[in-house]
C-alpha cells in the first residue's frame, strides 16, 4: 500500500461523559446515560444472599454497564435475568470466602489490580471529564481544522511492476495506444488497484510516500510519467488524470476523533503530575538495579 495515512475516521463516542483512556493503562471508562427505568430514587433491596443485600442501585449499576445491545432488551426480561447473575456471583463469592480463597496471594494480587483500575477510572473521569467538553471539542476542530485552507488533491492512475526493464516496456505500449487499465491488469502488482484500472483516486501528497507524490504531482493533467517512479514498493508508471481542491472533513466526521486526542493529552498530562510528586525507581526483571550498561549494544567481534 502507498498510502501512509488514513483518511476515513470512526465516529463512537456516548453522548455524556468522557471515554477516559490511559494509552494501555486501563480500559475505557464511558460515564452512561441511564435508561428511565434505572432512575429509580429509592433504593430498596431487592435480594438476600445469606447475611448480604443486594440494592437496585447495585442492580441499576449492573446493567449499566452491559453492552448497548443487552441494554435494549424489555426491563422485565434483563432485570430479573441479570438479577439472577448477581444472585449466582454473591452465592460463589461467599463459598470463595469460606474456604479462605480470599487469603491467597494470587486473588488478593488481582482484588488490589482491580481495586486499582477502580481508582483511576473514578479519578480519570473527576478530572479529566469535565475539562472535554463539547465547546472545548468545538473549539478545537475550528483551530485545527476548520481553519485549514483547501489542499489540492490529484486523481492519479499506476502500474507498479518489479523492476525498470519491465516498467520502461509499460511506458513504452502507452506511448503506442496501449490501454493503461489493460496494462494494468497484465503486469501490476498492486491488487487492490488493479480492480480499479489502476486508479488510486484523488489523494493529498502527504497521503503517499515522498519520491511518489512528488512525480506524481509533477504530471500535467493526462500524463503519463515519462520515465519509471521508483519507491520501496517497486517501480510505477503513473498518470495524472486531473485535480481538484481538497475539503477539510466537517466537524461531524473529525468530533469523535477530536475528543479522544484530547482525553489522551489530558490524560498523559494527569500522570504526568502523578510522577512529578512521586519517585520512581525500576528495576530488571530478576530484581537487579538497572545499570547504563544494561541497554548498551555490544561491540563488534574482531576480525
Amino acid at each position: 500500500m502507498l498510502r501512509l495515512t488514513a483518511t476515513r475516521h470512526s465516529a463512537q463516542a456516548g453522548r455524556h461523559g468522557a471515554r477516559i483512556f490511559t494509552a494501555g493503562l486501563l480500559a475505557a471508562c464511558l460515564a452512561l446515560s441511564l435508561p428511565s427505568w434505572a432512575q429509580d430514587k429509592t433504593d430498596p433491596i431487592v435480594a438476600k444472599v445469606g447475611s448480604e443485600v443486594i440494592r437496585l442501585s447495585e442492580l441499576n449499576a449492573a446493567a449499566a454497564a452491559l453492552p448497548p445491545q443487552t441494554r435494549q432488551l424489555p426491563p422485565d426480561q434483563l432485570m430479573p435475568r441479570l438479577l439472577d447473575q448477581m444472585v449466582d456471583t454473591r452465592l460463589l463469592a461467599q463459598e470463595a470466602h469460606k474456604v479462605g480463597l480470599d487469603k491467597d496471594p494470587v486473588v488478593q494480587r488481582t482484588l488490589k489490580d482491580v481495586q486499582d483500575r477502580a481508582l483511576v477510572s473514578m479519578m480519570l473521569e473527576r478530572e479529566v471529564g469535565p475539562r472535554i467538553t463539547d465547546a472545548a471539542v468545538k473549539e478545537r476542530f475550528d483551530k485545527e481544522i476548520g481553519a485549514q485552507k483547501p489542499v489540492q488533491e490529484l486523481h492519479a492512475r499506476h502500474i507498479l511492476v518489479e523492476d525498470e526493464a519491465t516498467a520502461k516496456k509499460v511506458i513504452a505500449d502507452l506511448k503506442k495506444g496501449a490501454d493503461f487499465a489493460a496494462l494494468s491488469k497484465q503486469y501490476s502488482k498492486d491488487a487492490a488497484a488493479v480492480e480499479q484500472g489502476g486508479d488510486l483516486g484523488y489523494f493529498k501528497a502527504t497521503d503517499m510516500v515522498p519520491d511518489f507524490s512528488a512525480a506524481a504531482f509533477a504530471l500535467k493533467d493526462k500524463e503519463v510519467s515519462a520515465t519509471p517512479v521508483h519507491t520501496q514498493f517497486g517501480w510505477h508508471v503513473v498518470q495524472a488524470l486531473d485535480r481538484r481542491a481538497g475539503t477539510p472533513p466537517s466537524f461531524d466526521q473529525m468530533k469523535d476523533q477530536l475528543r479522544q486526542q484530547m482525553i489522551n493529552e489530558e490524560v498523559r498530562k494527569t500522570v504526568a503530575r502523578a510522577k512529578s510528586t512521586v519517585t520512581v525507581e525500576r528495576f530488571n526483571l530478576d530484581g537487579t538495579p538497572i545499570r547504563a550498561t544494561d541497554q548498551a549494544t555490544p561491540p563488534p567481534p574482531a576480525k
